[in-house]
């Protein structure tokens, strides 16, 4: 596991948290990749019942690392760890918990619809920039946002790019509760050690009802996947990405 990524076993409950905290938690392939190792040990492992997602105070995670962004761009190409680890995302069992100590982009907000209880700070922020950058978005959230919070609000944070504060993400319904900053990690591993604590069989039973069909959220993900492929070499797309590059210098 890279120490980007760190895994640790609160009894019943795995923590994998984020830690790359002066990339305010950008992910890298290697990070995608030892997600994705996590994820599945815990759905093999029976003394776990329940998944929580960290990152470090003031980011949870601000999206894919840039470099690597840009190499995407440049050739063509969605790096296969990343989907990887949104098909792992998708098909995890476990009751997901999400611990959101700060800003969230891009799947640092999108992965938030795969997960069954998120705690925020009050001053976290979500944002999805897919449009503004040429691109369409991912992780499924074109069919799990506008479920989880209706076709206006999904529209304008998924393709107007609006972000949400914590406030406006709770009553959209992505987030249960908003706490000080500082509260944030004891109150997500508070609720998913109460998760952890129930039967786990009915839990997992009740759980694949409330979520549905699975196949359809890893179809939509592998479509969208095909059109960011296609996004990626977009005029738009390398305008936006030229755009922000002179920015940049």
């Amino acid at each position: 596991m890279t120490d980007q990524v760190l895994i640790a076993d609160d009894g019943a409950v795995r923590v994998i948290r984020i830690n790359r905290p002066e990339k305010k938690n950008a992910l890298t392939q290697p990070m995608y990749a030892a997600m994705t190792r996590a994820l599945r040990e815990a759905a093999a492992a029976p003394h776990i019942h329940c998944i929580m997602l960290a990152g470090a105070p003031g980011a949870f995670c601000a999206g894919a690392d840039i470099g690597e962004f840009l190499e995407s761009a440049q050739s063509g190409a969605l790096r296969p760890r990343t989907v990887e680890f949104l098909h792992a995302l998708a098909r995890n069992g476990k009751p997901l918990v999400a611990a959101v100590g700060g800003l969230a982009v891009g799947i640092g907000t999108t992965m938030l619809l795969h997960c069954d209880y998120v705690v925020a700070a009050t001053t976290a922020t979500l944002a999805t920039p897919f449009s503004r950058l040429g691109l369409i978005p991912e992780a499924g959230s074109s069919l799990l946002a506008p479920m989880r919070m209706g076709h206006a609000r999904a529209f304008a944070l998924l393709v107007m790019g609006r972000p949400l504060s914590a406030a406006a993400a709770k009553e959209a319904g992505l987030v249960n509760e908003v706490v000080d900053a500082a509260a944030v990690d004891e109150v997500a591993l508070a609720a998913a050690q109460e998760i952890a604590a129930l039967p786990p069989g009915a839990v997992a039973v009740s759980r694949a009802l409330l979520r549905g069909a699975l196949d359809d959220v890893v179809s939509r993900i592998d479509t969208e996947t095909m059109h960011f492929r296609e996004r990626l070499q977009s005029d738009e797309a390398r305008a936006a990405f030229a755009a922000f590059l002179s920015r940049k210098k």
